[in-house]
């Protein structure tokens, strides 16, 4: 049995809903769905696909999500056996589905498009989900880790089994794989987590004004936000089944436009320091001046290719996330990130920054700051900074690549007190991978020159330490 469907959708559409939905009935005993998307595919016209099953109760719901590509793929199956990535297998109930398009881009005139949807009932098993493993690593210690990547469950071409190849040639302890409004990249990551590597649980909620990123959740979360309120629904549903929030790359070229919502963490940092960082943490510290507490994290925002490539810049883990953690689990590094208890550096082999205030560590609040004491490691020539929530309070070169250092915080100093490595010694090594990774001849995301020129260059970005108020 095979539907086609066409409708005109316009940019009205797009405002009024940026979620359009073409309906379809499905007969008991159907095992497999097939479908289709065709639209005249063009820079100003792009169209996402995804799809639900009659269990779907609106925004937000707890059930029916069947599966997202986004604008990665123009077609996809779902099966009780199995299912294109980004899609989930199992149980096909009969009634109303509905094929979910996501109104990206759409040109000033409207555009045609044609969903095909083909319905199979020969005999298929019903396969389970793979089951969920709870490795454990019984030893304390600071613990590296790449908090945002992506799979070809999602938009990357790269598998599973490459990017767990990618974490290990790394040298990461954990990875989280936030693949776009999707959990089926778990198929893979479940059974493959280990104490060698602990893979966390994570989910990228995509929309076309602002990520986040979802982390220590089994279920799907609802990514359809349409208002800017809905960003504190969203809160609430991670914060309900125990997750954490994430914002992501609040920075060109999408920045977070929704109403700051509940979250727990900031990604400061992703990719290379030179993607408009800056941005990132500088609206990152205006959050903390205002009273905010949110820890900093980093993430690669890595899509594996296809194939592995060779450590460089631009590649898994740049930047890396370090957790202190009493063991490497994922309630661990959960609790570490949730807490702050860690810092963010330029890779796996970056340098470390380890900041104390009275003997209190990142992510504590401490009722007097006499003195900040600082730990750093493979930073020899280049200069530590401390800020407050006015700004630098005081900078000291970093004398050799195993220094430290106690650092009296001024009188006046506010809010808290965090450190950043900015590169001096290493500026001109680090520019210099930077545009040969990025091609030589000309500036990536529309960066101008003055901006690799000018502008600081972090190595490592601590978390903070709270003042009691």
């Amino acid at each position: 049995m095979s539907i086609s469907v066409t409708a005109h959708v316009t940019r009205a559409d797009q405002q009024a809903n940026p979620y359009f939905y073409v309906p379809f009935d499905v007969p008991a005993g159907t095992t497999r769905i097939d479908v289709t998307l065709a639209y005249p595919a063009a820079e100003d016209c792009v169209i996402d696909l995804g799809a639900f099953d009659p269990r779907d109760t609106g925004y937000p719901t707890a059930e029916g999500f069947r599966g997202w590509s986004g604008g990665a793929r123009d077609r996809f199956f779902i099966a009780t056996d199995d299912a294109t990535p980004g899609y989930i297998h199992g149980d096909i109930p009969a009634g109303r589905w509905n094929v979910i398009l996501g109104l990206y881009k759409v040109p000033e005139a409207g555009t045609d498009v044609t969903v095909t949807i083909a319905l199979d009932a020969a005999p298929r098993r019903l396969e389970p989900q793979p089951a969920r493993t709870f490795p454990v690593r019984s030893a304390p210690g600071w613990y590296k880790g790449d908090l945002h990547c992506h799979t070809f469950h999602s938009d990357a071409k790269g598998s599973p089994e490459l990017l767990h190849q990618a974490a290990r040639q790394a040298g990461l302890d954990f990875l989280a794989i936030a693949d776009h409004n999707t959990i089926t990249q778990r198929r893979y990551f479940h059974p493959a987590s280990t104490p060698d590597l602990v893979f966390v649980r994570a989910m990228e909620i995509t929309t076309a004004v602002g990520h986040a990123n979802v982390y220590g959740v089994d279920a799907w979360i609802d990514f359809r936000m349409t208002q800017p309120a809905d960003a504190h629904t969203l809160a609430r549903l991670v914060h309900e089944k125990g997750g954490l929030l994430s914002i992501n790359h609040d920075k060109p070229t999408i920045p977070w436009d929704y109403e700051f919502p509940e979250a727990d963490c900031q990604e400061v940092w992703q990719s290379t320091w030179m993607a408009w960082n800056w941005v990132s943490l500088d609206r990152y510290q205006q959050r903390l001046a205002s009273g905010m507490r949110l820890s900093a994290i980093g993430g690669s925002d890595y899509h594996q290719p296809d194939r592995l490539l060779p450590e460089g810049p631009l590649v898994l883990a740049r930047p890396t996330t370090v957790l202190w953690l009493d063991e490497l689990s994922e309630d661990a590094i959960l609790a570490a990130m949730q807490s702050g208890r860690g810092y963010v550096t330029e890779s796996p082999s970056g340098p470390s920054l380890i900041l104390t205030v009275d003997g209190q560590p990142m992510g504590s609040t401490v009722r007097t700051a006499r003195a900040a004491h600082v730990e750093v490691r493979g930073a020899g020539g280049d200069r530590v900074v401390l800020i407050d929530a006015g700004g630098e309070i005081a900078s000291m070169a970093i004398g050799s690549d195993n220094w430290h250092q106690d650092i009296a915080i001024p009188s006046g100093a506010r809010g808290f007190v965090r450190a950043e490595i900015v590169a001096e010694a290493a500026r001109e090594r680090l520019i210099g991978e930077f545009r040969a990774a990025t091609g030589g001849a000309s500036l990536p995301w529309q960066l101008r020159d003055a901006d690799v020129t000018d502008r600081p260059f972090r190595r490592a970005l601590s978390n903070p330490v709270y003042f009691a108020s």
